[in-house]
């Protein structure tokens, strides 16, 4: 018997169940346990502790397209969050053994050490093939139980992401300087925001203080900010009508506004338009979008589950500013009836190239010289 079949022996079986009734064996990895969630997939080939670190990605099972994961280990540098969001994680080949210097531990440890329940050794090519035809659907990862008809039916059984309000759930729960520039004050609703874009913000010697979810608008005009920045986020933007409540209060005022994912469709639902669940959704960091303003196309990273209709954008309320290539969903506006704008993907990128930063140099200028046009271009380094 070869040592890889010995070794294969003592590893601890796995199950993943989708609620259509599929049913897969692997490996356990990470914590053995139990856990479910909306099943879908991110084509990044790097980036996996990032995309796990994600806020936006709260409670959802992330299945990893490219095959090797684990390879480069984990590091504290490259968290988005203090702890993973994911609710589990699905891969090809799992790598126990890592190889780089700047790593603090493999990412099985990492794994152990933040409770992720994971599954590996199965064929993700075949699964993402079959949620491409399906839609995106609840699923349960298993170590403990693994009797096909239980697991489905646990699968089937679990919350839907439609309708789930999750802002609350990964906000700050009190207000805090993330950074003490001299520059413009920027104050940040956090639906789950990413580090990377309070870091996109610092690194342009902003002041920015981050606000929890909930907060009133009035708090954050006490503080006084040069300019409000709606974030991303998990969940359901139509199941937060206090926060559409907020932003259309905020939208009324003379004050440069930014939003992005989340935050781009609740400014889009506070204006009038409507959001919609998407079949799939966008999860990777290779989406080429337009920017119709300078017919520049970006490569974008995308993460996001939810859309706003094209047909319910009307020229006095918005005008589409970038689209997506791929399926020519809106990834862009800027509002008609404020100094507002907004976008569907991640300009701040970690994981991802860097061609739509110039965004944030945007919003500050719209701060200091109101109507100023900002060149496009793919930025010089990452603001990590």
């Amino acid at each position: 018997m070869k040592l890889g079949q010995i070794l294969n022996n003592y590893k601890d079986t796995c199950k993943l169940a989708l609620a259509d009734g599929t049913v897969v064996t692997g490996v356990a990895i990470g914590k053995r346990g139990e856990i479910g969630g909306e099943l879908c997939f991110n084509t990044s080939m790097t980036g996996y502790q990032e995309i796990m670190t994600d806020p936006s990605y709260h409670g959802q099972i992330m299945m990893m397209t490219y095959p090797h994961i684990g390879n480069y280990g984990t590091s504290d540098a490259d968290m988005e969050a203090l702890e993973p969001m994911i609710a589990g994680l699905v891969v090809r080949a799992f790598s126990h053994q890592y190889s780089n210097p700047m790593a603090d531990a493999s990412l099985d440890v990492f794994m152990r050490a933040h409770n992720v329940v994971g599954i590996s050794d199965v064929d993700t090519r075949t699964l993402v093939r079959h949620i491409r035809a399906k839609g995106v659907m609840n699923a349960v990862i298993s170590s403990k139980d693994l009797d096909d008809d239980s697991l489905v039916e646990k699968a089937r059984a679990w919350p839907s992401m439609e309708g789930l309000e999750l802002a609350s759930a990964v906000t700050t729960e009190s207000a805090y300087n993330f950074s003490e520039g001299d520059g413009p004050r920027i104050a940040v609703f956090d639906f789950g925001v990413k580090l990377n874009i309070l870091r996109s913000f610092a690194t342009k010697d902003c002041l920015v203080r981050v606000f929890p979810a909930s907060t009133a608008l009035s708090e954050i005009l006490d503080w006084n900010p040069d300019g409000i920045f709606f974030s991303n986020g998990p969940g359901d933007p139509r199941s937060m009508p206090d926060s559409i409540e907020t932003v259309k209060e905020a939208m009324a005022l003379d004050i440069p506004l930014f939003g992005i994912c989340l935050g781009h469709q609740l400014m889009s639902l506070a204006s009038g338009l409507e959001v919609y669940k998407m079949f799939v959704g966008h999860r990777g960091a290779n989406h080429p979008v337009k920017n119709l303003d300078t017919s520049r196309v970006e490569v974008s990273t995308q993460n996001h589950g939810f859309a706003v209709d094209i047909d319910s954008v009307q020229p006095d309320i918005a005008e589409m500013t970038h689209v997506n290539l791929n399926d020519g969903t809106v990834e862009g506006l800027a509002f008609k009836t404020c100094r507002a704008f907004s976008v569907q993907y991640h300009p701040e990128a970690s994981p991802g190239p860097h061609d739509s930063h110039y965004l944030f140099q945007q919003f500050l200028s719209e701060i200091e010289s109101p109507g100023a046009p900002v060149e496009s271009q793919p930025a010089a380094a990452s603001a990590k």
